[in-house]
């Protein structure tokens, strides 16, 4: 069995939608970052972290993609174009989304406050806004971002849009705020959200 760790508040909601999308049993254990649960197994403190037979993982995204990859379900195999596609969007959403994202919130609350530059946050609004408009244009022709099949970017995507909601990073294209919509509706999702 899994064990995840890390609150449903945080990217371990990737991990967490992951498992309930692939019906795997785990046990959650909800731990803020660096608190003592979390730093005996990353010296860093992030979280999430998976444990699988007493080895940890961590990373929101490569644990997504070993557990897609493990379960062969909501990914391509590696190897073929598709796949390619698929990390092509994963990285593009976390260097245009997530990255845009955790810098706001860096200078928001995470950064000793004569760190932080709130002025910073205009600009990666402007950012955020004009990486939409270029994920529209990679998106497939289907519900989900690839097409017809879910995959490890429509995982990234959905919590970088609710993060965007909270952090007040306006979604400005309709077709987007739809497919958030459909995401959100998945039972998985809140299944996942619900912990």
């Amino acid at each position: 069995m899994y064990t995840v760790i890390g609150t449903s508040k945080s990217r371990a909601a990737r991990v967490l939608w992951m498992l309930e999308e692939l019906e795997e049993p785990f046990k959650h254990v909800a731990a803020t970052p660096r608190s003592e649960g979390v730093v005996e197994f990353n010296p860093a403190g992030k979280i999430p972290v998976l444990i699988e037979d007493g080895t940890p993982i961590t990373d929101s995204t490569a644990i997504i993609q070993y557990l897609a990859d493990k379960h062969g379900r909501l990914t391509y195999r590696a190897g073929t174009l598709d796949r390619a596609r698929q990390d092509s969007l994963t990285q593009f959403l976390l260097d245009e989304f997530d990255a845009a994202l955790w810098m706001a919130a860096r200078h928001s609350f995470v950064l000793p406050e004569e760190l932080r530059q709130s002025a910073i946050k205009d600009s990666l609004r402007w950012e955020f806004e004009r990486s939409q408009k270029t994920l529209m244009h990679r998106m497939g022709e289907g519900p989900f971002l690839m097409g017809a099949q879910m995959t490890v970017p429509d995982i990234i995507l959905t919590h970088c849009g609710n993060w965007a909601l909270t952090a007040r990073f306006p979604i400005v294209d309709h077709k987007l705020s739809l497919y958030l919509e459909r995401m959100r509706a998945r039972p998985a999702f809140k299944r996942a959200m619900a912990r």
